[in-house]
């Protein structure tokens, strides 16, 4: 039996535009730049240059991940293991786009797609799986431009103008500077309180006794690197909860 492509082919009058994706990228736009300011901020106080730190987020556009590039560099590690320790935290995205394909019917655009790729992140791929799910048939490479590119525009902006005050205008407001000194872990912490659950536990914890391992027995890099592989050990050995009686019925529906 053939499916109707009606169903699936976007819509002419109903697919969204790249005006309508700049739109739907403001509560990304709005998350991005007090992280990208302290991105800059740090960068600059590490000893990077502000072009030097405004080129990590053109170029590596990764978050979390610039902060710990900047900071292994900084500390004196070699650029192959500090490339491959951020590599190694951000091969979730290598699986962002074909999620994505396999939702999507026909050909896309090559010069669009290779646009938007580029520019998705976990908050953007989030915001693409929402609207396929809500209506597929409005999603477009127009659309994912629009959201893909604003979303790279205000982390750039936010990182420029927080490496122009790390380089000196915050050195006479000395509590604005430590404030701003402090936003960076607290941001984090929440993240993680946010995302934490139950059966997380077991992870979280090796997580953190393989960090404080490595900080006690070697550096900061290390901390990092035995954190990682801790966490991702103990995500293996975890076996896998069987589903509740709700999520069941709830996924019958």
């Amino acid at each position: 039996m053939q499916s109707n492509p009606d169903l699936e082919a976007p819509d002419p009058v109903r697919v969204s535009t790249f005006t309508q994706g700049i739109t739907d990228s403001l509560p990304i736009v709005i998350g991005y730049l007090p992280i990208a300011f302290a991105f800059g901020l740090s960068a600059v106080k590490l000893g990077f240059t502000p072009a030097e730190s405004l080129l990590f987020s053109i170029l590596i556009y990764a978050g979390a991940s610039q902060f710990v590039i900047t900071a292994l560099l900084s500390a004196g590690m070699s650029l192959w293991i500090s490339a491959l320790t951020v590599m190694a935290m951000d091969v979730r995205h290598v699986l962002y786009g074909p999620s994505l394909r396999n939702r999507l019917v026909g050909k896309l655009n090559g010069k669009k797609t290779a646009l938007w790729a580029f520019g998705l992140t976990d908050e953007v791929f989030a915001a693409a799986t929402a609207k396929l799910i809500r209506d597929k048939r409005s999603w477009s490479e127009n659309w994912m431009c629009g959201i893909a590119l604003s979303s790279w525009l205000s982390w750039v902006f936010g990182t420029a103008v927080g490496a122009l005050f790390g380089n000196g205008p915050l050195e006479n407001f000395p509590a604005v500077e430590a404030a701003l000194g402090f936003m960076l872990p607290a941001l984090f912490l929440s993240f993680l309180l946010a995302a934490f659950k139950r059966q997380q536990s077991m992870v979280f914890v090796a997580s953190l006794a393989g960090a404080l391992g490595g900080l006690l027995f070697w550096s900061i890099p290390a901390a990092i690197g035995c954190g990682l592989a801790a966490g991702c050990v103990a995500a293996l050995l975890q076996r896998p909860q069987s589903p509740s009686a709700t999520e069941i019925t709830s996924d019958e529906h």
